[in-house]
């Protein structure tokens, strides 16, 4: 327990940065998936399209092989950028065709009569989408979103494999100086399991105070 404490600056230091790579990338996420779900519900055939093929390759292809693809990869064709940065825009695309899916499921909770009523006022579909749809499709999936983010969470253990010194890289260094594997990986994953708490009670209560009484 003393090697835990006298390490106590190396693991929050780790943790600092896994909070900084969740909350960047859990912004992105959203912001990208809401663009990508506004796109599969577009009246353009090609956008609708552009969107699916996008969705569908995040789902289907495994995180850690994206991240190693982008980290070691995307360097030797030119394209090069720091490692944080690199890996925060990966699970941010990564995650956001989960956002996108959720999304779109929250915009078939709207009420088809709200939308028609829209058209008559003669709102655009983009003031429709701003006005009337988007907002209650966020309301619908609070939930869900926060289930996004504590895979988020939990995913950001990744970067540890393409050489981002977070929590679970700091938990490593450490257990390789002290040897006490039960203790370090231990305290890292009930970390990783507070952090997750937290976010599903935040996303708890905000679901409660936002929901859409029909």
């Amino acid at each position: 327990m003393n090697a835990l404490f006298e390490d106590f600056g190396s693991l929050a230091e780790g943790l600092g940065m896994t909070l900084l790579i969740l909350a960047t990338a859990g912004i992105g996420s959203i912001v990208l998936g809401a663009f990508v779900a506004v796109a599969r519900i577009s009246p353009l055939r090609i956008l609708r399209g552009a969107a699916f093929a996008y969705a569908q390759f995040f789902i289907n292809v495994p995180l850690l092989a994206l991240l190693i693809l982008a980290v070691f990869a995307l360097p030797a064709a030119g394209f090069i950028l720091p490692v944080v940065p690199t890996v925060v825009i990966v699970l941010a695309a990564y995650e956001s065709a989960y956002v996108a899916e959720a999304l779109r499921s929250g915009v078939n909770t709207v009420p088809q009569g709200q939308i028609e009523a829209a058209r008559a006022l003669g709102l655009t579909f983009g003031q429709s989408l701003r006005l009337v749809i988007v907002p209650q499709a966020f309301r619908a999936v609070v939930q869900p979103l926060g289930n996004i983010m504590i895979a988020l969470a939990l995913n950001t253990s990744l970067a540890a494999v393409v050489g981002v010194v977070e929590l679970t890289a700091h938990v490593n260094k450490v257990n390789l100086v002290y040897a006490q594997p039960v203790l370090f990986y231990t305290t890292g994953g009930l970390v990783y399991m507070a952090i997750a708490l937290a976010i599903g009670l935040l996303t708890g209560r905000l679901e409660r105070k936002l929901v859409v009484i029909r």
